[in-house]
């Protein structure tokens, strides 16, 4: 299984907006990932509650199925840093 990025279904907004900074330091970063869409309302992503408890974005999913949930601009520092692996889950 490949690393998962959990994003909003607002893939056209990009800039400040923190799933696709999220996905563009990725991207930066040469990584493998698949996108997963959610919703935009965070009421509507019923399967990112049932999987992680909650329901902010971004999020990503390891390959051993570890979610990681921080603000965009700590996932997008530990990405750079290349410390991504060694995240272990977060609380959202």
């Amino acid at each position: 299984m490949a690393v998962k990025l959990h994003r909003c279904g607002g893939s056209m907004i990009k800039g400040p907006h923190p799933c696709w900074q999220v996905q563009h330091a990725l991207d930066e970063a040469g990584i493998d990932y698949e996108v997963v869409k959610h919703p935009l309302l965070r009421p509507r992503r019923k399967e990112l509650i049932a999987k992680s408890g909650q329901r902010l974005l971004p999020a990503i999913e390891l390959e051993d199925g570890t979610l990681v949930r921080r603000e965009a601009k700590e996932m997008v520092a530990l990405i750079r840093a290349g410390e991504l692996n060694t995240a272990g889950a977060a609380p959202g």
